[in-house]
């Protein structure tokens, strides 16, 4: 879990929709936390175009945590009144690692996605890592 509060207890009660699911910092993982949004997004009831952008924004955000996190990442989901929030964690630092087999110009392009797509966007640095937060409108 992260340094900061979760999205529900920000809200001051249970959620009945939010998940957890903590993987290594490995790019391997990343296709287990976007199958995993977008089971639960479906479970959820959460409609087909919003689905796919949170499902988007799930592997945009899960990729930098595997690229830059050191041991773990975490991807929390919590769908509350309309907003979906999605909260992922890595255990890395903010100095980002030169990779020399991506291409310049295919490189950061993840975190203007994010931001186009998310409602809302924060990126905090905390004493165990990194933590980054989208907020998107659903309507469940």
């Amino acid at each position: 879990m992260t340094d900061s509060l979760s999205p529900s207890s920000q809200l001051g009660r249970p959620c009945p929709h939010q998940a957890l699911l903590t993987l290594p910092a490995q790019e391997a993982h990343v296709s287990a936390a976007r199958h995993f949004a977008a089971d639960l997004l479906t479970t959820w009831s959460v409609p087909a175009s919003e689905r796919d952008s949170a499902v988007l924004i799930v592997d945009e955000l899960a990729t930098n945590a595997a690229q830059y996190g050191r041991e773990r990442m975490t991807l929390q989901l919590v769908l509350h009144d309309g907003t979906l929030h999605i909260v992922v964690t890595d255990s890395g630092k903010a100095v980002e690692r030169h990779r020399p087999d991506i291409a310049p110009d295919e490189h950061g392009r993840g975190t203007g996605i994010v931001q186009y797509l998310a409602q809302s966007t924060q990126v905090h640095q905390t004493r165990s890592g990194r933590e980054v937060r989208a907020c998107l409108r659903c309507s469940p």
